[in-house]
C-alpha cells in the first residue's frame, strides 16, 4: 500500500529536509514518527527537498507499508510523535504508479518580506526583515522577463548539481499586503538556490538600486556574479505541489496561472527534480 501525506513544518530549528547523520532533519523526525504507527522501518520519498532554515506548508511525501491501516490514522498517529514543529495535515492512499517526485507537474514557492524597520516579536525567523521601503511594482515589472523556459545559470549555486540549468518557470507574482511584501513562484522544477537568488535580485530592484529592466540583462548573462545576494533562509516557504487530477491531491488556487498544458513543461526522468540538491545551503 502506498500513502501520500501532505507536511507542513517550521525550518528553523532543522539542518533541512533530507536524512544527516547527528542532525536533526525534517525526514529523520517523520520517518521516525512513520516507523512507530507502521511497525516497521519506513522511509519516505519527497516532493522536493528543502535546505536549513527553510519552511514548508505543503511538502508532499509518500511512502509504502504492508501495515493495515487507513491512512487518516497514519496521520493522527504520526502526529502523535512527531515534535511541534512537524505536523502532516492531510494523508491519502495512493496507487503505486503515485511518485511524489516525478509524478509533480510544478512546484510553488513563497517567499515572505517584512518591510519596515523593526523585526517581529512573532515568528522572526519565519519572514526576512528589509528595513528599505520596497516598490513592489517595479520588482513585478522585473520579474515578468523570468516567465518562460530559461535558462537560469544566473540564479543557480555555484554547488548546484543539476544536470541542466534550463527550467519552466510558470508564474511570479509580486504583491504587497501592508508591511509585508510577498513573492509567489510556480515553476517545473528549481535549481539550487534559484528562489532565493532571484528574490535577492528583486529586492536589489525594489529598493531602487537597479532598473526593472536591469535583470533581463541578468538572466541573458547566464553569470550569477552579476545577479543579486542570495536572500535569506528565513522567509521561504516550499509552498505546494500540483499533480495530474488522477491521483486525487488538492489543487491550490495558485496553480490556476499555469497554462493549460502545462504538463508538456514537466522535466524528463533524467533532469533533477529536487528543489535542492544539497542538505544545508537553501
Amino acid at each position: 500500500m502506498r500513502i501520500a501525506l501532505v507536511v507542513e513544518y517550521d525550518g528553523t530549528d532543522f539542518a533541512g529536509w533530507q536524512w544527516q547523520l547527528a542532525q536533526r532533519t525534517v525526514q529523520n523526525e517523520l520517518e521516525a514518527a512513520l516507523s512507530r504507527v507502521a511497525n516497521h522501518p519506513v522511509r519516505v520519498v519527497c516532493s522536493g527537498r528543502t535546505d536549513a532554515g527553510v519552511h514548508a506548508l505543503a511538502q508532499v511525501v509518500h511512502f509504502d507499508t504492508e501495515a493495515s491501516r487507513k491512512a487518516h490514522a497514519f496521520m493522527m498517529g504520526t502526529n502523535a510523535w512527531l515534535p511541534a514543529d512537524v505536523r502532516v495535515t492531510k494523508a491519502l492512499e495512493v496507487g503505486t504508479d503515485f511518485h511524489a517526485r516525478t509524478s509533480a507537474i510544478a512546484r510553488h514557492y513563497r517567499y515572505e518580506i517584512l518591510n519596515r524597520s523593526m523585526a517581529s516579536a512573532l515568528g522572526p525567523r519565519q519572514q526576512t526583515l528589509c528595513p528599505k521601503p520596497l516598490d513592489a511594482e517595479a520588482m513585478q515589472a522585473a520579474a515578468n522577463c523570468l516567465i518562460g523556459e530559461h535558462d537560469f545559470s544566473s540564479f543557480r549555486a555555484q554547488g548546484c548539481q543539476s544536470k541542466s540549468p534550463i527550467r519552466f518557470l510558470h508564474f511570479i507574482r509580486v504583491r504587497r499586503e501592508g508591511e509585508r511584501v510577498l513573492i509567489d513562484v510556480g515553476a517545473n522544477a528549481f535549481l539550487h538556490h534559484m528562489v532565493r537568488n532571484i528574490v535577492g535580485s528583486l529586492m536589489a530592484v525594489g529598493a531602487g538600486k537597479e532598473s526593472p529592466e536591469w535583470l533581463a540583462g541578468v538572466l541573458a548573462a547566464r553569470n550569477r556574479r552579476l545577479a543579486g545576494i542570495t536572500a535569506p533562509s528565513d522567509g521561504l516557504y516550499f509552498a505546494g505541489v500540483l499533480y495530474p487530477e488522477r491521483f486525487g491531491l488538492e489543487r491550490a488556487p495558485i496553480f490556476d496561472l499555469l497554462p493549460a498544458d502545462a504538463r508538456r513543461f514537466m522535466p524528463s526522468a533524467a533532469h533533477e527534480l529536487s528543489v535542492s540538491l544539497t542538505p544545508n545551503s537553501r
